[in-house]
C-alpha cells in the first residue's frame, strides 16, 4: 500500500525545473503530481510519476541527485472537513506527518488524494483503513 516517490535535489537556479520536466517527458514518464520545498539555495522537488524506477534511471543517466521515498496516498472525502477527518485519525493514532501534499485524480477516484509521508507507514495505514478511509497501492495511484 505504499507508492514510491522520487526526490530530486535541485540548485536553485533557473531551468532546474524545467530540465527534469523535460527529462521526464522525452522518456515517456507522466507526473501525476508534484510538490517543491525549497531554501536560498537548493529545492527538493517531489514527483509521483507512473513509472518511477525508469524516472530514477533517467534522472541519474542525465546527472541529477535523485532517491526514492515510500509514501502514503490516501483517498479524502473532497468536501470541507475531509482531510481534517484524515489527520484526525492519525493524530488519534499518534503518528507524526513528516509532510503532506494533495493533488487532483484524473479518474478512478472519488475524493481528493493526499500523499503523507509519515514515521510509521504500516501503522498509519492500519489506523486509516479501520476507519473508513481508502489508501491506495502504488500500482493504483500510477495508473490514474
Amino acid at each position: 500500500m505504499l507508492v514510491k516517490q522520487v526526490s530530486v535535489f535541485l540548485e536553485n537556479k533557473s531551468g532546474r525545473i524545467f530540465e527534469v520536466a523535460d527529462t521526464l517527458g522525452r522518456n515517456g514518464i507522466d507526473i501525476s503530481a508534484l510538490s517543491i520545498a525549497d531554501t536560498t539555495d537548493f529545492g527538493i522537488m517531489r514527483l509521483i510519476v507512473n513509472q518511477p524506477e525508469k524516472a530514477l534511471e533517467v534522472l541519474k543517466k542525465d546527472g541529477f541527485t535523485v532517491s526514492s521515498t515510500e509514501v502514503i496516498a490516501v483517498e479524502v472525502p473532497d468536501q470541507p472537513g475531509g482531510l481534517a477527518l484524515a489527520l484526525k485519525i492519525l493524530n488519534n493514532a499518534g503518528i507524526s506527518i513528516e509532510y503532506l501534499y494533495a493533488f487532483t485524480a484524473k479518474m478512478g477516484v472519488e475524493g481528493a488524494l493526499v500523499m503523507f509521508r509519515v514515521e510509521e507507514p504500516t501503522k498509519a495505514i492500519e489506523a486509516l483503513e479501520k476507519n473508513g478511509i481508502n489508501v491506495l497501492s502504488g500500482q493504483e495511484v500510477y495508473d490514474l
